[in-house]
């Protein structure tokens, strides 16, 4: 008994990039307060807004903490300032990247020995942990940054092929053995699935490792897709725990503008100029931090958003092929996606359909307009669209890896109005606020993420009981 009541501690090891180590630093804060002593592995370059992150649960007493790594850059042939995914710019440099990470293990094992954690919960794309800690003796759960319809249909495409069964490209296939008849083409797969890659070999490794590891936890909430929590459960027969929406630890303005990166452009300006606007009459626009658009897609979207006469707040990268200073007509960079999406006077989005952004969305009872870009967001794409009825899809028909599909200024205008205006407007907006609400419900006491949350810590504490009477 007296082991059972002992602090449960836990490492949380995202992996090295912006849209990974965001939800896994919100994880780390809600283990925290349910009584659990956390620990961050950060970079040395990243400790610093690790740290700014989580100075409110050390204020409050909190017990959490973050150490570091060290990336071995120059070994994999990397410069010294390429420590985050989000300054790599070539399929090369990501491959550089993923094998820098994989030499983090004897780091990682000391870090262990060391500190004595209970469980490792680590990235998908870090499968390599698997082996550490199974050395080690201690559970590692996985974190799959994503939904469980994401996860459970992209398991079924690449179990059942229906991709190799159409004649074309552009022809739609029903994912099988998946809840809802849910329909994609071979256009809007990952390169890897189509064809075998570096990046194949990774995803079967990931897959392998999960397998092996104690269980897996998600962002995302039972009531936001019960039939899909339940079809990775049962069908897909994964332990897994949905803890989620985690954005919804920081319950301080304070607290969500230390979320990400920081804005080049004064937030509280930003958020007064919100004040001001009618309730729902701006549209948000936001690709997240890996996607990027070229100057001329840029330049379609200022127009689109120009003919649709809606306010709108513009979050634009700017490209890297178009020298300083040429790029006059466009905004700047812009803060906190978490404090604007909560503002009343947002009424739409258009996103890239990364599942931070679309479970932030759905947390606020915002509606989208869909433009996935690359990896699992054309599955996010069909779970807005499709499952719960809260967006408007752009029309982007194609995977690509870095740059995102073209799209022409008059989609825009006419996505945008379409969530802004009128009765459909209406009805998604009615459909979005009632799933904020469910959101909000999931993780407070007695909702279905606290429990599930609760559920998990116990059996951590049994596993540790039974270790502890072994040794």
């Amino acid at each position: 008994m007296g082991s059972a009541s002992h602090q449960l501690h836990l490492f949380f090891f995202p992996f090295i990039a912006p849209g990974h180590m965001i939800p896994m630093i919100d994880m780390a804060k809600v283990f925290a307060t349910r009584g659990c002593k956390s620990t961050l592995i950060a970079t040395p370059h990243d400790k610093p807004s690790f740290m700014k992150s989580i100075t409110k649960s050390k204020d409050l007493g909190f017990d959490i903490d973050v150490v570091t790594v060290t990336l071995p850059l120059k070994e994999v042939g990397l410069p010294a300032d390429c420590d985050n995914l989000n300054r790599v710019t070539s399929m090369e440099m990501r491959q550089q990247f993923r094998r820098g990470t994989a030499m983090l293990d004897q780091q990682l094992e000391l870090l262990i020995e060391k500190l004595t954690p209970d469980c490792l919960i680590s990235d998908m794309f870090l499968p390599w942990t698997i082996k550490v800690t199974a050395k080690c003796g201690i559970p590692r759960l996985v974190f799959h940054g994503t939904s469980a319809f994401s996860v459970a249909g992209t398991e079924c495409v690449r179990l059942y092929e229906p991709h190799k069964k159409v004649s074309s490209d552009s022809e739609p296939f029903v994912i099988p053995n998946f809840p809802g008849e849910i329909t994609l083409s071979r256009m809007q797969l990952q390169d890897f699935v189509k064809e075998e890659t570096e990046f194949t070999k990774l995803m079967d490794e990931i897959k392998e490792s999960e397998k092996r590891s104690f269980g897996v936890v998600m962002n995302s909430f039972y009531e936001l897709e019960p039939a899909y929590a339940d079809h990775y459960r049962t069908f897909l027969g994964r332990r897994s725990w949905l803890i989620g929406p985690l954005s919804l630890c920081n319950k301080e303005i304070e607290d969500k503008a230390h979320r990400g990166e920081q804005a080049s452009i004064d937030q509280l300006e930003c958020l007064k100029w919100l004040d001001s606007r009618q309730t729902n009459s701006v549209i948000y626009i936001c690709f997240g931090s890996m996607a990027n658009f070229n100057a001329a897609q840029l330049h379609e979207i200022a127009v689109g958003l120009e003919a649709s006469e809606q306010q709108f707040i513009w979050v634009v990268k700017k490209d890297p092929n178009v020298e300083e200073g040429k790029e006059e007509w466009l905004p700047d960079g812009l803060g906190s996606q978490v404090l604007i999406l909560d503002h009343e006077a947002v009424g739409g989005f258009v996103t890239h359909c990364g599942w931070n952004s679309t479970l932030e969305a759905v947390t606020a009872g915002v509606p989208m307009v869909t433009w996935s870009v690359a990896a699992e967001q054309f599955y996010n794409e069909k779970f807005v669209i499709q499952v719960l009825k809260i967006g408007v899809d752009i029309g982007v028909k194609k995977w690509v890896r870095w740059f995102g599909d073209s799209v022409k200024s008059d989609r825009v205008e006419e996505a945008v109005k379409r969530i802004l205006v009128g009765e459909e407007a209406e009805e998604m907006r009615r459909r979005a606020k009632a799933l904020a609400e469910m959101a909000r419900g999931a993780v407070e006491e007695g909702g279905s993420s606290w429990s599930d949350l609760g559920a998990l810590l116990q059996i951590l504490r049994l596993q540790r009981s039974a270790h502890d009477e072994k040794t």
